[in-house]
């Protein structure tokens, strides 16, 4: 569906139950909703984890010392046990490098195909990813969203999105109930909550 036709969607939604609502997402317009799927998908993945919790500057620096420490290597190749002292000394934690070593071990061993994993439902996806050590619920939420294009996900886990959803709707209410009026594109909903925070989703990779 064109940007435009979503916007008038998630307005005429807002304009009878939420006013604030309906106020941010006119003032925002039709926004653009980025698709990443433009790198092999478990190299996102890898990059993802590697950039939660920490500002993009810092992820873009921390992923081009990982790049860096593959030399010749392929990424993926390079995410072994053998490789944790490396991963770590390029800034990566010990968790988000035992989850990168578990994800390249995973598409190593079965497989973490775009294409195959395109082809599940959003639930069945969403249950293989978060199989994986170290990717939860939010993560899966955030893969499903921006790699894979799913246009009806509420990110109830992201902060940004659920804290600036009650202030424009209602503190009382549970914000996966006030995003199910908006489906299906819920996904969509929560693209204009960052927007409005100004706050990207933690850990998204750049560009």
């Amino acid at each position: 569906m064109p940007h435009r036709d979503v916007h008038n969607h998630l307005l005429t939604v807002a304009e009878p139950l939420f006013p604030s609502l309906h106020q941010a997402i006119a003032r925002l317009g039709p926004l653009e909703f980025p698709c990443r799927d433009t790198v092999p998908f478990p190299h996102y993945l890898c990059r993802a984890i590697a950039g939660q919790q920490i500002s993009v500057r810092a992820a873009q620096s921390i992923w081009a010392r990982v790049e860096g420490s593959a030399g010749d290597t392929p990424l993926l190749d390079h995410f072994t046990e053998a490789n944790i002292g490396v991963l770590r000394a390029c800034g990566l934690s010990g968790a988000k490098t035992k989850t990168i070593i578990a994800i390249a071990d995973t598409h190593r061993e079965t497989g973490l195909d775009a294409g195959a994993l395109r082809a599940l439902s959003v639930a069945e996806r969403t249950a293989r990813l978060t199989s994986m050590w170290g990717v939860g619920q939010w993560t899966a939420d955030m893969m499903n969203m921006f790699y894979f294009g799913e246009t009806d996900i509420w990110p109830d886990g992201d902060v940004a999105a659920r804290k600036t959803l009650e202030r424009l709707t209602s503190r009382r209410r549970k914000t996966v109930r006030t995003a199910a009026r908006f489906k299906p594109y819920r996904s969509w909903l929560a693209l204009y909550m960052w927007a409005h925070a100004d706050a990207p989703p933690d850990g998204e990779p750049a560009g």
